[in-house]
């Protein structure tokens, strides 16, 4: 999977104009932009872009943009 491209679906799924600052090391729960709606976002985009579902507990585990990656890419 294409780093960069992930990025850009997520920012595009909370509504980040701006993704020259996000990094697969930047902790997305920081994000001024991250909230209850965006984390719903983030689920549907998971589902409708990889066909991915996810657990509320396994999601909480995650802290990264690159743990996402990752768990997207061990869970295909």
């Amino acid at each position: 999977m294409d780093n960069q491209q992930f990025i850009e679906k997520f920012a595009e799924s909370i509504e980040l104009e701006d993704t020259s600052n996000l990094l697969v090391t930047t902790e997305f729960r920081s994000l001024e932009e991250w909230d209850s709606l965006a984390y719903l976002s983030v689920i549907a985009m998971l589902d409708e872009e990889y066909d991915l579902q996810i657990e509320n507990a396994s999601f909480k585990k995650l802290k990264t943009l690159g743990d996402i990656i990752d768990y997207v890419e061990a869970n295909k």
